[in-house]
C-alpha cells in the first residue's frame, strides 16, 4: 500500500509538472498546481484501491492518473482572445 500511495502521488506531481511546462501562463500558482497533482493522485488511488482491493497496483495507477487530469483540467483560467475588428455602422 506504501508503494502504491508514493506512485500515485509521484505521478499526480509529475502531470502537475507536465501542465505547468505546456500551460505556464495559463494555471495559478505552482503551488496550488502542485499540490492539486499530489491530492489528486492519492485520492484517485484512494477510490481504486478501496472498490477494487488490494492487488490491482496497474489499476490504482491509472486511476490516479484520470483523477488527476480530472483536477488539473479545472485549474486552468480562461484566454485572453484576440480583438476582433470592430464593425462600423452605417446610416
Amino acid at each position: 500500500m506504501i508503494v502504491e500511495a508514493l506512485g500515485a502521488a509521484a505521478l499526480g506531481l509529475v502531470l502537475a509538472a507536465v501542465a505547468l511546462r505546456r500551460l505556464p501562463g495559463r494555471l495559478p500558482h505552482q503551488a496550488l498546481v502542485y499540490a492539486t497533482g499530489g491530492v489528486g493522485g492519492l485520492f484517485g488511488a484512494f477510490v481504486a484501491h478501496s472498490s477494487l482491493g488490494p492487488g490491482h497496483l496497474p489499476l490504482s495507477l491509472l486511476a490516479a492518473t484520470a483523477v488527476t487530469a480530472a483536477l488539473l483540467s479545472l485549474l486552468p483560467r480562461p484566454g485572453t482572445a484576440p480583438e476582433r475588428p470592430r464593425e462600423r455602422a452605417t446610416a
